[in-house]
């Protein structure tokens, strides 16, 4: 299964890797786009400083130049995309307004395209931040948290309202279970995407906001979301 009718869901672009990309030279962003896709296909743990720079046409000295060790470029490409999509829900889910179901719509529409269309860097952000070390690693950890709490919140207002029903009990705790199964099933659409199949962007972003609702919904309150059209793709 896959998400295209044509031409495949566009890449998560290297030239953006950090917050100040103007400032970077050209071999810093060239050795970020060689890290990029070496962490992609090999991780960074059986990924060499010599492939990094060899794969741009530099000699394994001037990384240095750029960067102080090989964790720098994890943690430029590791943050930056974490920062990123922490700023597309934040600006998502205000546009959504006060219903929490819209709300739960909005933030689950941004995960199932930030991972599936950008797929190469959300598996490299969602698998290499676990060696960053010390506040680096603690940046990366505040934030997906801050991201998983954020849907927290939105479950429980939901539950407030009578809208939702959380699966396996009320308060915090459920809340925490589901907001974990919600973005885990978003998340994960990054590792068995392919390239050719039978749904669309637009249609798999609807099967999953359709699945996130049916999971939380109260009885006797019907899951809005959007219809799922089929591609008539095989």
């Amino acid at each position: 299964m896959a998400t295209r009718t044509g031409e495949p869901p566009g890449e998560d672009p290297v030239s953006p890797t950090c917050d100040a990309t103007s400032t970077r030279s050209d071999p810093a962003r060239r050795l970020l786009a060689a890290a990029d896709e070496l962490f992609f296909r090999q991780g960074a743990r059986a990924t060499t400083v010599r492939e990094i720079t060899g794969a741009c046409g530099l000699t394994p000295g001037a990384l240095y130049n750029h960067f102080s060790s090989k964790e720098d470029l994890v943690y430029e490409l590791v943050v930056h995309r974490h920062r990123r999509l922490d700023e597309e829900v934040t600006a998502a889910i205000e546009l959504a307004g006060p219903d929490p179901g819209d709300r739960l719509s909005a933030m689950v529409s941004v995960f199932v395209l930030t991972h599936v269309r950008g797929r190469r860097g959300a598996r490299v952000a969602n698998r290499e931040y676990r060696d960053l070390t010390a506040a680096r690693l603690d940046e990366v950890v505040a934030i997906r948290r801050r991201l998983r709490d954020r849907l927290v919140e939105i479950l429980l207002d939901g539950e407030a309202k009578g809208v939702f029903s959380l699966p396996g009990g009320k308060g915090r705790p459920a809340a925490v279970i589901a907001a974990a199964a919600i973005l885990d099933m978003c998340v994960h659409g990054s590792e068995w995407l392919t390239e050719v199949g039978t749904f669309s962007l637009e249609e798999l972003e609807a099967q999953y906001v359709t699945m996130a609702r049916r999971l939380v919904s109260a009885p006797g309150v019907r899951p809005a979301g959007r219809r799922l059209r089929r591609s008539g793709r095989a």
